[in-house]
Formats: structure tokens, sequence, C-alpha cells
């Protein structure tokens, strides 16, 4: 069950360093940020104008697409043109199913990326039984097809990043392994055992997927694996076409954030469907988070998981009227800053008030409970909105407003509820013994942590 070091406290998992150019990558050295062009390998020009934005973005590398010989052929132009240009900043070739065009690449550029679902094998749709004897045949004969390309990274000091991705694990792998994170992780064992053979050790590993969870699942798996094997690779992380927007923004960091959480990535890429440029900001924003991330109060250490971190379930907890158990995460908004809420306020959250019929309309983006803190309503509201008070300013009369209270407030005996759902903020620190017991009897209770 290892994936980090520590559920409770902060720490970087030890990785190798490996050197892309000048810009090394490894627990010693900072989590790196990289973004892709999008414009087409062959327009020189254009792709050194992208990549020189994300340049001066703060991108720590530049990946640049090589689908066929000639774009890998061409990235000699692009670098040449770069570096007439002052600007040093490493370039990856990513390469899609070319082995001729990886072995181009890696003589051009610090790094390439090839996928191994689709660098050797053929993709199908066949479902395959192999025995252990023919399996073993078809990893043979992926190292004869993978070799030349260590040669060459091995001769000209390039990195590679074996990067499995969710979508294209090969027809081989599907029938062993199913459409699984373990499916993922053995894709690239695979190719990284052969590696290891080799003594060639500038490798990063990704394990990327459009579902965050499929994503965190894989990564930690991989980890554990790893360990296993006595394998310390760094890691590149990313979940594949997050979106755009906020969408795109919250999607990438619920996946890359929870890895990072672990101590897990030693660069990230925050793939955006936008200009390449605009996915830096946000990638710095995650990272810059783990700058000081070990500054928090102990938290006393857990022996246990409580949870199995390589399997996705949803933690089992009560229901408080429309909180918990079978009901979707919840989202609370804090306008507790504002001193009177207005109808403009409510419009931003999601609704739209129609004056003519003096109804609301809701939209799928709409927040469930406001926080107000010590403020008052009084304007009418939306029928599926909550207020959340203060409880010393609480509206007992007010069927859709709620109480949240200290833990001094809490443990008072002289207190009243609401018959539906109450709210306690309380920290790591306060929790007692007196405290615990209350809480375990209270069936109408849910915590602000």
């Amino acid at each position: 069950m290892n994936y980090c070091y520590s559920i409770t406290e902060y720490k970087r998992r030890k990785t190798n360093d490996v050197y892309i150019g000048d810009v090394p990558i490894g627990h010693t050295f900072p989590i790196r940020v990289q973004s892709m062009t999008t414009t087409n390998t062959m327009d020189t020009d254009s792709t050194v104008q992208q990549s020189i934005r994300m340049i001066e973005a703060g991108s720590d590398y530049v990946r640049i697409t090589a689908p066929s010989i000639k774009e890998a052929e061409n990235l000699d132009k692009i670098k040449a043109k770069l570096r007439s240009l002052g600007y040093k900043t490493p370039l990856i070739a990513d390469i899609h199913f070319t082995p001729n065009a990886a072995l181009k690449a890696a003589r051009i550029v610090e790094k390439v990326r090839i996928n191994p679902g689709n660098y050797v094998d053929s993709k199908k749709f066949n479902f395959i039984e192999y025995t252990d004897q023919e399996y073993k045949n078809e990893i043979e004969r992926i190292r004869k097809r993978f070799l030349p390309l260590i040669k060459v990274c091995k001769e000209y000091g390039t990195a590679m990043r074996i990067g499995t991705n969710h979508g294209s694990l090969s027809d081989r792998i599907l029938s062993r392994y199913g459409d699984t994170p373990l499916g993922m992780v053995e894709s690239a064992l695979e190719f990284l055992r052969i590696c290891k053979d080799e003594n060639y050790n500038d490798v990063i590993l990704s394990m990327k997927s459009s579902n965050p969870i499929v994503m965190v699942q894989a990564y930690r798996l991989l980890v554990s694996r790893m360990d296993k094997e006595d394998m310390f690779y760094p890691l590149h992380l990313g979940v594949t076409e997050a979106g755009e927007g906020e969408d795109g923004r919250i999607k990438s960091s619920v996946g890359i954030g929870t890895l990072l959480e672990d101590g897990i990535g030693d660069t990230i890429r925050v793939s955006l469907t936008e200009e390449p440029e605009f996915e830096i900001p946000v990638a710095k924003a995650l990272v810059n988070r783990y700058k000081a991330r070990t500054g928090h109060n102990k938290i006393l250490a857990l022996k246990r998981n409580p949870i199995n971190p390589f399997d996705y379930n949803i933690f089992k907890t009560n229901k408080v009227y429309n909180i918990g158990a079978d009901n979707v995460p919840r989202v609370i908004i804090d306008l507790s800053s504002l001193s009177k809420i207005e109808i403009c306020e409510i419009e931003k959250l999601g609704y739209k008030y129609i004056e003519d019929s003096d109804k609301w309309e809701i939209s799928d983006m709409a927040c469930d409970y406001i926080y107000i803190g010590d403020s008052q309503i009084s304007i009418n509201l939306p029928g599926t909105l909550g207020v959340i008070q203060d409880s010393l300013k609480w509206q007992r009369d007010k069927d859709f407003c709620y109480p949240i209270f200290s833990k001094e407030e809490y443990l008072k005996e002289n207190k009243s509820y609401s018959k539906k759902i109450n709210f306690l903020k309380i920290n790591l620190d306060e929790l007692t013994e007196e405290l615990i017991k209350k809480i375990k009897n209270d069936k109408k209770i849910v915590l602000i942590i």
C-alpha cells in the first residue's frame, strides 16, 4: 500500500537526477513546469514564436510534436533559430508512432517522449490470449525495436520520457491487464526494465489520463511498483486534455494537486485547450504551493492508511439533510465579507432572478449554500439555496438558514439547533475526547474543517 512517505506530513519522493540539457529534474531540484506547442512543426517561424511566448511565460521546457521523420528533421531548424535568438530552453520531441522519427529527434533535441502503447505495437483492437512464453516473446520483440533508441540517447546524452496514455494502451496490454491503471503501469514498466538492463537511467515517466481518478491511481501504483524494483525515476504529471477555462484548471488541479500533495511529481504540464503560454501561470500556481509546504503544525502520524490509494471509493458518511451519503459534494460560497447580501450578489453564483414572474432560474453551476457570517438575509432567495450563519446571529425563523458553531458554542448546553442541519467549524488542535463523543452522537452535524 506504500505510495508516499507519509499521509500526514509532506515530503517529496526521492528520485534520480536527470539532466535535460542544462535544466535538471529530480527531487533535489524545483518542480519544473512545461508546455507544448500547437503549431505545425513544419512551420518553423510560427513554432519558434510560440516557443518564445512559452519560454517568456516561464516554461522550463518546450515540447514540440514530431509525428513523422520530416517533423523530426525540422526540429534542427527550430532549435537553431531559437538558439540564434538567445533562447537556451531545452526542447522535447513528442513522438507518436514512428521509431525512425524518435531516432532522428534524439540526435537533435534534449529529450524525446515516446508512448509505449504505440511505439512498437499497432492498434487493431484485437483481444489476444497469450501463454506466458508467448508474452515473453512479445517482450523480446519490444526489446529489439527499442534498443536502437536507447543506444542513440546514450550516445547523444538525450533524456527520454516513457509516457503511458490511458487512451492508447496496446492490444497486448489490454488483453492481459484490461483498460486499467495496472495496465498503464505494466505498459511503462516493460520499457523501463529494458532501460535498466541497458544501464540507461536518463528516464522520466508519466501515466496520463483525461480522468483524474484513473491518473492518480496509476501514478500511485507506478510508484509502489517502482519502489519494489528499486527504481527512482522522476515523474511527469498531467491530466490529458483537461479542457479550457475554469473547468480545465479545476480538473488539472484535482489530478496534479493530489499527487503533488503525496510528494509525487518532478515536472508538470497543465493541458488546456488554450494557447500554451496560458498553461504556465496555472502550473506555477500549483507548484508554488510546495515551495514551503512543510510549514504546518505537526499532525499525529497514522500507521495505517484509512483508504485504498489504488482504488477509488466514496468515503462512507452519514446523510445530514442534503449532505453526505449518496449526495453529490455540495458547494459553499463565502460571502461573509459583504455587509449586505443583495440579489446582484446571488446572480454571480449561478442564479438568475426573473423579475416579471418573481422567480429564480438555476444553472448547473449554481452553488448549494452561502456562508454570510454575522450578516442578515432580507431578500427572497432561490428555494434550493441554503444560508449558513454564525450561530449567535442565526435567524431561527427562516427555514433556509442554518447555524455554524465554534467549538465553545457547540459544547454549551443551552444552545439551540436547526432540526435539519448544523455546521461545526473546527481544526485538528481543537479535537478533544469530549468533542469527539458529542460529534459521534450528533446526527445533524456537518464538520467544516
